[in-house]
């Protein structure tokens, strides 16, 4: 039963979904009746189920029967109307499909357009991408066949960040793509070709670059010489400043110019105008190119090679210091060798500074000063090894004055020069030396022209020449008439002159060294003091120690180191005046001029006294004495010629010497009778001479009252009473000893004060008695026998013996 309720409730669930289920969905609901066991049982139901909905579709319809009759009969009124409204349309459309044909051809065109249009702004688009490639790819093109590689770089380096990636994938970027590692390369080799050739060019123009810095620091040392109260820094940077500002006006400023891409500045305008106000000395912009630097500097940059460039650049330019260091073998044999070598390292070194301030970072300064302390080194060394070959003072001068330039000049630039004006000052000392050679020549040359005599003066003209040549003051002098001679030789005011020219000469050296006046006059008189006591005193004795130098011309020498010597204060005045420092401070150096001429002078007095006696020597060399003659009768003999000759040349002689110093002419007359008395006393005492005669001894008396009467005669002012008389004492008293025969005397009073024979020695007695004995024993050897011979015999060997006991007696 409770099945059979089930399957009722099942059924009716199935109708129901079957009534309210889409008909093209009822296929399960109709299965699962199937499926069940009771499907007779529900197709009672379903029969049931429909007979129902008849009898419910029946009554609807009967209660709207009439109203369909109603809604039939206007169907089929409307149903006319209809065909009416058919046959209108119809016709209508016809007369639509008519007109409409036109339209639908204009609509297809329109289509057609649309698509054209869509197509068009489609590759608008394309293009608006692809013409920047094109265009700057044609940009590209042009500026590397108008060599404009910095901007071509850029311009790559847009094409490939930028324009390419916007542009998409087309065969032509492709290959855009595939070539600009090629054309990077290309611009980086052809960078570094320019590059080598640009330091090829300032290797080849340092010359020109140095010489026109150069030329500018001589123009504003010029300009600035009266502004001595400007400190050289100062005046140095405002010519650096000056020379940087012609380079930046060429567009030499670092940095690529935007204008022209192609790292140079097109400024022609300002070029024209700034070489019309620089036309003289132009800048070492006009002498190289220095974009090719710059434009490889940018690239390097951009390429991320800027080490590589940098190490690249600082090594050859180190080479090219090297090769401009090094100086030519023949460099110090003219001014030009050495003009050429600073110029060159003054080039390089413009353009060093040059770079250093118009790049960031390419070189800084410690390479640049690394470089100028390897090239102060190798330059002061080769000066010093060229400059010793010098012999030329003008030339070393002139080195000088170049190397001062040179120094001012890169001082202006800020490079350090103190050790370029230490090696100066060293050089001093061998120009020192060159001009003491010099002037030991010319010195040699005025003694060799100078004639020894007296300058003989006719007018007041010539007498003013000379007095302008030489401070002569001689009151006595100036008052004497025309003509007139003047005590010194010519050699006098060439020598002072030659004096005051060397001390011009190194003067001029000590210009623009930056020393105080009181080093300069240091310098000069030290140098002066060298000329005098070395060059000119070496020069004087050479003059007096030649051979042929007679007396006269050593009184001149006398004559004119004694107005040397007077003039040496003059000296003194006229150095303090080119120097402005007193010559009394307490650091002033003295002149040894007056002792100079003091030692000259004495030397040429001892050459008169040498000479004079060398000159008794020839008269006496012709005296021909008989030392065996017999006495005379009547005990008086004359003179010898030969003497008579030397007291007439004596006399003659000293008649010069009135212009002598008085005690120079008295040591020389003494000195001469001193020399004739010795000469005289060693005749006596000869070892050759064995015998000698009493009238040999006659004949020696006479000679000896002539040089006796010679010497009373005062050929010398100044000697008091007979005191050149003592010069003849020895021999007189050793004479008058023998022709009197005092023995006596000599024996009984020797050693006494009041002795008659007190100059008398006992060996010089003894020498000459012996040889006396000899000759009475040889001429009385047939006069033996007789009483008076023997007696005289006898004496004289008593005598001898007597003698032989004094000395015994001396020595004991």
């Amino acid at each position: 039963m409770a099945t059979s309720v089930e399957t009722a409730a099942e059924h009716e669930r199935i109708l129901r979904e079957i009534e309210s289920t889409d008909t093209n969905c009822i296929g399960p609901t109709l299965r699962s009746v199937y499926d069940g066991r009771e499907h007779g049982l529900f197709v009672e139901k379903l029969d049931v189920r429909i007979r129902n909905h008849d009898r419910e579709i029946e009554k609807m319809c009967n209660h709207h029967f009439q109203g369909f009759v109603d809604s039939i009969t206007e169907l089929l009124k409307v149903r006319g109307e209809a065909q009416k409204l058919k046959s209108q349309v119809t016709e209508t459309n016809r007369h639509l499909q008519d007109e409409g044909k036109e339209l639908m051809g204009s609509m297809e065109e329109l289509q057609k357009c649309r698509v054209q249009q869509r197509n068009i702004a489609s590759t608008i688009d394309k293009l608006t991408h692809c013409l920047p490639v094109l265009e700057m790819y044609s940009r590209l093109q042009e500026q590397m066949r108008a060599k404009r590689y910095y901007p071509a770089l850029r311009t790559l380096e847009q094409l490939e960040l930028t324009c390419l990636p916007r542009a998409g994938e087309y065969r032509f970027c492709s290959i855009m793509a595939e070539n600009i590692p090629k054309l990077r390369t290309q611009i980086r080799d052809t960078a570094m070709t320019q590059l080598r050739d640009f330091l090829e060019s300032i290797r080849k123009h340092s010359d020109k670059i140095g010489e026109t810095a150069i030329k500018q620091a001589k123009i504003q040392r010029s300009l600035d010489s009266s502004v001595s109260s400007q400190p050289r820094a100062l005046i140095g940077r405002r010519r650096k400043e000056a020379m940087m500002m012609m380079m930046n006006i060429n567009g030499i400023d670092g940095t690529p110019v935007s204008e022209q891409d192609s790292g140079i500045l097109d400024v022609e305008d300002e070029e024209e105008q700034e070489e019309e106000e620089e036309e003289d000395v132009p800048g070492a912009q006009d002498l190289v190119d220095f974009s090719p630097v710059y434009r490889c500097l940018h690239i390097y940059t951009v390429l991320g090679l800027r080490d590589v460039f940098e190490n690249y650049y600082r090594k050859q330019r180190r080479k090219q210091a090297r090769l401009v260091l090094q100086p030519h073998s023949n460099m110090h044999e003219t001014l030009e060798g050495y003009t050429r070598y600073f110029n060159q390292i003054v080039g390089f070194f413009v353009v060093e500074d040059h770079i250093l301030h118009t790049t960031q970072g390419l070189v800084n300064r410690a390479y640049v000063e690394e470089l100028w302390e390897l090239a102060l080194s190798k330059l002061i060394a080769a000066l010093r090894t060229h400059s010793s070959y010098c012999d030329n003072p003008n030339l070393v001068l002139d080195l000088k004055n170049l190397i001062v330039l040179f120094a001012d000049t890169l001082q202006g630039y800020g490079f350090p020069v103190s050790q370029l004006f230490d090696m100066l000052l060293e050089m001093r000392e061998q120009y020192g030396e060159i001009l003491l050679k010099k002037w030991n020549i010319t010195f040699r040359q005025v003694l060799d022209q100078d004639n020894f005599s007296p300058i003989p003066v006719s007018t007041e003209l010539e007498y003013k020449n000379y007095t302008s040549q030489f401070p002569l003051q001689d009151p006595e002098l100036d008052k004497l008439p025309f003509p007139k001679k003047l005590p010194f030789s010519e050699f006098v005011p060439k020598v002072y002159c030659q004096l005051k020219e060397f001390i011009y000469a190194c003067l001029k050296y000590s210009e623009d060294l930056h020393l105080s006046s009181t080093e300069v006059d240091d310098m000069i008189r030290k140098s002066t003091n060298l000329l005098l006591t070395r060059t000119l005193s070496h020069c004087l004795h050479y003059a007096i120690k030649k051979k042929n130098v007679g007396l006269a011309e050593l009184v001149q020498v006398i004559i004119n180191t004694t107005h040397l010597e007077q003039s040496c204060h003059f000296l003194e005045e006229f150095i303090s005046n080119i120097t402005n420092v007193p010559p009394d401070s307490a650091n002033a150096t003295k002149l040894y001029g007056m002792s100079t001429f003091k030692d000259a002078r004495h030397s040429a007095e001892a050459e008169i006294y040498t000479n004079l006696n060398a000159k008794i020597d020839q008269f006496l060399q012709l005296a021909e004495y008989d030392w065996m003659v017999a006495l005379q009768g009547g005990g008086t003999s004359e003179a010898s010629d030969y003497l008579m000759d030397l007291i007439a040349f004596l006399n003659s002689t000293f008649s010069v010497f009135t212009n002598l110093p008085g005690k120079v002419a008295q040591t020389a007359c003494m000195s001469a009778c001193k020399h004739i008395s010795t000469s005289l006393m060693q005749l006596l005492l000869d070892p050759d001479v064995r015998q000698i005669s009493m009238g040999a001894l006659q004949q020696l008396n006479a000679d000896v009252k002539e040089c006796e009467g010679f010497a009373r005669a005062g050929p010398v002012a100044g000697f008091q009473g007979d005191t050149l008389l003592l010069a003849f004492s020895d021999l007189r008293q050793l004479l008058e000893l023998f022709t009197q025969w005092d023995w006596s005397s000599y024996l009984a009073d020797y050693g006494k004060p009041s002795c008659k024979y007190l100059r008398v020695n006992p060996h010089t007695a003894l020498t000459l008695l012996e040889k006396m004995r000899e000759t009475s024993r040889k001429n009385n050897v047939f006069a033996q026998f007789r009483k008076t011979d023997r007696d005289r015999q006898k004496l004289i060997d008593t005598i001898i013996k007597q003698l032989r006991n004094l000395i015994a007696q001396q020595q004991a």
